[in-house]
């Protein structure tokens, strides 16, 4: 018996390897969620390696001098371990800065450019797609835990702040349809998020540009606009929470479906200052409105709103009086979770045209300590009043009958923790009910009831 011949088959080219470092906000995050998804799916490998990788891309951020900083350490470790680099986001949008240091990059995209950086890609390691091999879940690459998504609803800004460059990285705002965003959160509901976290550089502008231009949902019509696109996430079943939100008018109507419980209570809203003077050096959108006071007025509706927000000390021509009055201010709003920054000139921002003294370090940092113990003790005097209350807990991290979550006033990142003993073993991306039995500072402490 004669053998047979077996023809050889030709073993599979091993897939293209990309390393992937992502810097910056959560929005610069959705931008490499955005691109890892188009890399799967046309076979590419994912890795952070960036020995072995074909090429390394490197998404910046060039909000201030220290992110500046940080992205071109981390375009410096690529070309020193791979040396085939490919820089992306807001950094990319003053490429000279980045070619003076690196010359022999590959390609510099700014924010957003998602074809340009799959073309520097394609340029330099061609795709080998195997439709078989190569599949790519409904709701795209996530870069977050499962349990919870950043959902973004909008690129750029109108606003001209004079500390920020952001709409000259990122231009002014574009809202996305309405249809568009409500479709992939009901596809991030279906793969299992428990959570949505809607972000944009100024969330209750959505529409703003489009005049609020209406979609078809579900066989009804849904305008693009701020209370809508809430009440419509609000309808999907998960914790729907608002970041980046400034306090224009219609902001008020989004406290009722809180109040209703559609929405978490939760606002994030960067007042960055509390001083007259100082907010129109900064140019800040509606900081005429007298925001204490309405805050006061959205407790009334929902008590158990929670703010957040973030500050800046030290600003061109902040005096002391322009400081005692920001303490002052927080004394009165009691605001639940705050963050501050000292504030670093930024190339390009018109504050430093505004031909105001500028206030020296020692002054910064001195200011910067004095508001956080300030901050420090409302915050331990809210998280206090806390105590004994059964609340809602998503579960981010577990070991057996420990865990570490977050409540309804706690956003992933930014915010405390609440951490909880069990009598059974929980699961992250739960949400269970925790009995507060004591607070500290930052965090709470409870039980799994």
């Amino acid at each position: 018996m004669s053998a047979e011949l077996i023809p050889a088959v030709a073993e599979p080219a091993a897939a293209p390897k990309i390393s992937f470092v992502s810097l910056g906000c959560p929005k610069a995050l959705v931008d490499s969620e955005r691109i890892i998804t188009h890399l799967r799916s046309e076979g590419y490998e994912i890795g952070r390696k960036h020995d072995g990788a074909d090429v390394v891309i490197v998404n910046t951020c060039g909000f201030l001098d220290s992110a500046k900083a940080e992205s071109l350490a981390a375009i410096g470790d690529a070309m020193k371990e791979n040396g085939r680099v490919i820089v992306t986001g807001c950094m990319g949008a003053e490429p000279e800065q980045i070619r003076e240091r690196f010359p022999d990059v590959l390609a510099i995209t700014g924010p957003q450019a998602y074809e340009s950086v799959m073309s520097a890609v394609h340029q330099a390691v061609p795709p080998q797609h195997d439709p078989f091999v190569d599949l790519v879940p409904p709701q795209g690459i996530k870069l977050t835990p499962r349990h919870y998504a950043y959902l973004k609803i909008s690129e750029g800004c109108n606003n001209r702040c004079t500390f920020c460059i952001i709409p000259k990285l990122r231009g002014d705002l574009v809202s996305r349809p309405v249809v568009d965003v409500l479709r992939e959160a009901e596809k991030l509901v279906k793969a299992g998020v428990r959570e949505l976290l809607v972000i944009s550089q100024d969330t209750s502008a959505y529409g703003v540009d489009i005049r609020y231009q209406p979609g078809i949902w579900q066989e009804r019509e849904v305008r693009a606009r701020f209370y809508d696109l809430a009440r419509e996430l609000g309808d999907m079943g998960v914790w729907v929470r608002l970041h980046y939100v400034y306090p224009y008018p219609h902001v008020d109507e989004v406290i009722e479906l809180m109040a209703a419980g559609k929405v978490l209570p939760y606002l994030d809203i960067p007042f960055q200052h509390a001083s007259p003077t100082v907010l129109k050096s900064m140019r800040r959108p509606a900081h005429q409105e007298k925001t204490a006071a309405r805050i006061a007025k959205w407790r009334s509706i929902c008590p158990d709103l929670a703010v957040r927000s973030t500050f800046i000390v030290g600003f061109p021509g902040e005096t002391e009086q322009d400081f005692e009055e920001l303490l002052a201010w927080l004394t009165e709003a009691k605001l639940e979770r705050v963050g501050c920054f000292k504030y670093e000139p930024v190339d390009g921002a018109t504050a430093n045209d505004l031909g105001l003294p500028a206030v020296p370090e020692e002054v910064k940092e001195r200011r910067w300590h004095r508001f956080m113990a300030h901050q420090q003790a409302i915050s331990a005097k809210i998280l206090k009043g806390r105590v004994g209350r059964r609340v809602k807990v998503i579960v981010d991290e577990t070991s057996g009958t420990s865990a570490k979550g977050r409540t309804q006033w706690d956003a992933p990142e930014i915010d405390g923790a609440i951490h909880l003993v069990s009598r059974r073993p929980i699961r992250a991306g739960e949400i269970v009910t925790a009995k507060i039995d004591a607070a500290d500072a930052y965090d709470l402490h409870g039980t799994v009831v």
